[in-house]
């Protein structure tokens, strides 16, 4: 059986693809920032032990959370192609509608949160 997806008119529809394609150019311009701000990190030359273990810290800290944000990114990019196939709204998993208050905060959620702790669980 085919997934319908929640059953949004296109007003809706376009709402959501509006919120991911804004969050995902939000994405991509902290990840061009942080590249910019990990080059810098590395360029500057250290005097010290201590500034050299500041260094390293900041560089490692900025590329842990380019992985999040390039995360979240894929997760977007999936969505935006299941609007293109009309299944946006179905979870993955279970193929239920995604409750609405959860789509709004997430507009990116591939699951309805019975299957999202499902998975969390299974992966912790």
């Amino acid at each position: 059986m085919p997934n319908k997806g929640v059953q949004l008119n296109k007003k809706e529809m376009d709402v959501y693809k509006k919120k991911l394609i804004v969050r995902r150019n939000e994405i991509v311009r902290r990840l061009s920032e942080f590249r910019n701000e990990s080059k810098e990190v590395e360029t500057d030359i250290a005097q010290d032990v201590a500034d050299k273990a500041e260094s390293s810290y900041t560089k490692e800290f900025l590329l842990s959370l380019s992985d999040v944000e390039r995360e979240q990114l894929f997760q977007i990019d999936a969505a935006l192609k299941r609007i293109e196939r009309k299944e946006f709204g179905s979870c993955q998993m279970c193929q239920k509608e995604i409750n609405r208050k959860r789509m709004n905060a997430l507009p990116w959620t591939a699951y309805c949160i019975e299957c999202q702790e499902k998975s969390e669980s299974e992966t912790s």
